[in-house]
C-alpha cells in the first residue's frame, strides 16, 4: 500500500492534488489553514493521514489541528515520539474515541542507529500507544537499509523509510517485507521528504517486484 504525502499550502490546492489518490498524508505543518478547512478536509472520501511536524506551529496550535483532524474521519494520525507526554496522550485518547490508527514516528535525518538502539525505539512507539511504529532514519550505506527492513521481522504493525537517495529500497521492499505501507511523493519536485518516489513510479515498481 503506498501514502502520498501532500505539502500543498492551501485547501484549494490539496483537495486538487487528492483527485484520483485513495491514500495520502496530509501534512498539516506545511498549510495555511484552520480548524474548519482541516475538517472539511478530513471528512471527504479518500483515506487520510494527519501529520503536523514540530518547528513550524506551537504544540497547541498542532494538538487542535490534529484533533480537528481525527474528529472528521481521519483513518491514522501521525504523532511523533518525541512530542510531550500530554501532547501524546491526548491526541492517543481523542483517536482511540473515534476509531483512527495511531502512528508514532520516530525521525534521524542524521544517521541510522545501531539495532539495539532501533529495537529500543520500536518498543518505545509501542509503549507510547501506537497501532504502528514509524521508524525513519537516513541511510548512509546498504548495511543501513538491511538494519531498517530486518526491523519488519515482528509480529507488531511497523513502517521503515530510509532517508535519502540511498533510502530508495526501504521504500521499494518494505511493503513486500511485511511493512504496513510506504511513503510517495505526487510528483517529480514534489517530495516531502529526500529520497521520496513520485507515486506511479513506485507503485509501477512495487508491482513488478510482487509479480516476478
Amino acid at each position: 500500500m503506498i501514502c502520498v504525502s501532500l505539502a500543498e499550502p492551501t485547501l484549494a490546492r490539496c483537495l486538487a492534488a487528492l483527485d484520483g489518490i485513495p491514500f495520502a498524508e496530509i501534512r498539516l505543518d506545511r498549510m495555511r489553514t484552520n480548524e474548519v478547512e482541516v475538517a472539511r478536509l478530513f471528512s471527504g472520501k479518500a483515506r487520510l493521514v494527519a501529520t503536523c511536524r514540530r518547528g513550524r506551529l506551537p504544540e497547541s496550535r498542532r494538538l487542535a489541528l490534529l484533533r480537528a483532524a481525527i474528529a472528521a474521519g481521519a483513518a491514522y494520525v501521525d504523532i511523533e515520539i518525541g512530542a510531550g507526554a500530554g501532547y501524546k496522550k491526548a491526541l492517543v485518547r481523542a483517536a482511540r474515541a473515534a476509531g483512527c490508527s495511531v502512528i508514532i514516528s520516530h525521525h534521524d535525518f542524521r544517521k541510522t542507529p545501531p539495532r539495539e538502539e532501533l529495537l529500543a525505539l520500536v518498543n518505545r512507539c509501542f509503549g507510547s500507544g501506537a497501532d504502528i511504529a514509524k521508524i525513519a532514519c537516513r541511510v548512509r550505506s546498504p548495511r543501513d537499509n538491511a538494519r531498517l527492513l530486518g526491523l519488519l521481522d515482528d509480529e507488531r504493525k511497523l513502517i521503515v523509510v530510509g532517508i535519502g537517495k540511498r533510502g530508495v529500497l526501504t521504500r521499494i521492499a518494505g511493503p513486500l517485507a511485511g511493512g504496513v505501507f510506504s511513503f510517495a511523493s505526487p510528483g517529480t519536485g514534489r517530495e516531502t521528504a529526500r529520497g521520496q518516489i513520485p507515486y506511479r513510479t513506485l507503485d509501477a515498481l512495487i508491482k513488478a517486484v510482487a509479480d516476478a
